[in-house]
């Protein structure tokens, strides 16, 4: 008997068919894959098996009775614990790394009335030191990037006795050897009898792990692989068409420079590094967590700053002071981890999409404070037709979309105003292979635009990019290409 079965299961919100008759089994000590483009009902089943939303039909068992958790913490006391894509709620502006990591026992009440630090330290040190990573802490939660905060939901998943844990895009924002090393905890908590139930869009994390791979399309089971899985035919089957027809043809007839870095140093013990991007061009960088890509892309941004060096715009000097002064220069930033630094918090006023994609452009669209009737709606129209974003309408939340669709809305709002210069942060974090496909297609579309991107996948920076540089201690250094690319992923990976 399987540990879990979900059969028949369907869920509508409103019009929107989210699941129907969707199916899963998984068994003890088993790793299962859900695969499926945005919107295809992952996160949907994923929120019912959690607790976090209830199905209209259909019926899950857990160990042969029934189950149907009505919150996150009646799933987690029957055994079924996840972590969840974003980790904003993972732990608490103010409170320590050692105390998000026991967040959960002060909860629920499993910890001493009276603490001392001390006992904290120890408690938190026993879960990292149980999940195989090392993370600070004393340090606010708050400063954390979005791989260290991963690192902290996932360490505390598996503090708590969990009999299936479902991890949604876990190594979205963790390097290649911080994934290499949660491969081999979530092998060893197999070896244990742990059911595994696993979300990512990498194929590498699953070609890596997984007994077996199941796909939805459309709220539906389109397809089961068991390991060694075709990967081709496991994306043909989520994306419904083939992958290679999809792919960018390279160009090298690039416009005038836009942006020039001349013996920039990120840090000021770094080595100096030229870069040139010209207009129609897509550069990518490459590297492992820390070596630079987001510090390099935050300082052209005007949150951070530049070591030493010269940057030109357009042959002009180019050092702001801020990002609204880098905006009004004509450059755009989208974000390493979208939820944080461009979404409107849900249940706030302006949580919408027509609003997501106008916020930074309000000044210039209404210089008088005067809100004209129409112009955002029909803005985040053209931008949902444009960029195929699967909503409602303009006016739907920003977090009733799919991880897809909600990057797709955050690169429409930079669409609208294309600029000069469009920075992009892992902009596929989260992102299936069909939705990727959609967004390299935007991006390679503009031919009077420079894009640099950063991106911690290798195989990402060669799907979108004219040229690609790895970054590996503050400095750049150009990848190789054609024959050598094996070599060059392979390097990044090790």
């Amino acid at each position: 008997m399987p540990l879990l079965q979900a059969c028949n299961i369907s869920r509508t919100f409103g019009s929107t068919r989210a699941l129907i008759g969707a199916s899963l089994e998984i068994e003890a000590g088993e790793i299962v894959a859900l695969m499926g483009a945005n919107g295809a009902g992952k996160s949907t089943l994923v929120k019912i098996l959690s607790g976090v939303d209830q199905a209209n039909a259909g019926n899950i068992t857990l160990r042969g009775a029934a189950f149907a958790p009505q919150t996150p913490a009646a799933a987690t006391a029957a055994g079924v614990v996840t972590v969840h894509q974003s980790t904003d709620v993972v732990g608490i502006p103010g409170l320590s790394v050692a105390d998000a990591l026991l967040l959960n026992r002060y909860v629920d009440g499993r910890s001493p009335f009276f603490l001392s630090r001390s006992f904290v330290r120890n408690a938190a040190r026993k879960i990292l030191d149980k999940a195989g990573f090392n993370l600070p802490l004393d340090r606010d939660f708050a400063d954390l990037g979005a791989a260290e905060r991963q690192l902290v939901a996932i360490a505390r998943a598996l503090a708590d006795k969990a009999e299936l844990l479902i991890l949604d895009e876990p190594t979205a924002s963790l390097s290649a050897q911080e994934s290499k090393r949660l491969y081999e905890i979530l092998l060893g908590l197999k070896a244990r009898g742990l059911a595994i139930l696993y979300i990512s869009h990498r194929t590498a994390d699953l070609a890596a792990i997984a007994d077996r791979v199941e796909v939805l399309r459309g709220g539906r089971n389109a397809g089961s692989f068991r390991r060694p899985v075709d990967f081709n035919a496991a994306i043909e089957t989520m994306i419904g068409r083939s992958l290679a027809l999809a792919r960018p043809t390279r160009r090298d007839d690039f416009g005038k420079p836009i942006l020039e870095l001349r013996s920039v140093r990120l840090l000021h013990d770094s080595v100096p590094f030229d870069l040139m991007v010209h207009a129609g061009e897509v550069v990518a960088v490459t590297g492992v967590l820390g070596a630079g890509k987001s510090r390099l892309l935050s300082a052209l941004f005007g949150v951070g700053r530049l070591s030493s060096g010269e940057v030109t715009l357009e042959g002009a000097p180019y050092r702001p002071a801020n990002p609204a002064d880098a905006i009004a220069r004509g450059v755009a930033l989208a974000a390493e981890d979208r939820h944080r630094s461009s979404l409107i918090p849900k249940d706030w006023p302006g949580e919408t999409i027509e609003a997501t994609i106008s916020l930074p452009h309000l000044p210039k669209w209404y210089p008088w404070n005067l809100l004209l009737s129409g112009r955002e709606r029909n803005e985040a129209l053209e931008a949902i037709d444009r960029l195929g974003i699967k909503a409602a309408g303009p006016d739907a939340s920003i977090w009733s979309l799919s991880g897809g669709n909600q990057q797709k809305t955050v690169l429409a709002r930079w669409e609208v105003e294309p600029g000069l210069l469009l920075l992009l942060d892992e902009p596929f974090q989260g992102v299936d292979v069909g939705a990727r496909q959609d967004i390299i297609a935007t991006i390679r579309s503009h031919r009077s635009r420079a894009t640099l991107i950063a991106t911690s996948d290798p195989e990402e920076a060669y799907e979108v990019a004219d040229r690609v540089f790895v970054i590996d201690h503050h400095t750049l250094r150009p990848a190789e290409s054609g024959a050598a690319h094996s070599s060059s992923l392979e390097s990044l990976s090790a």
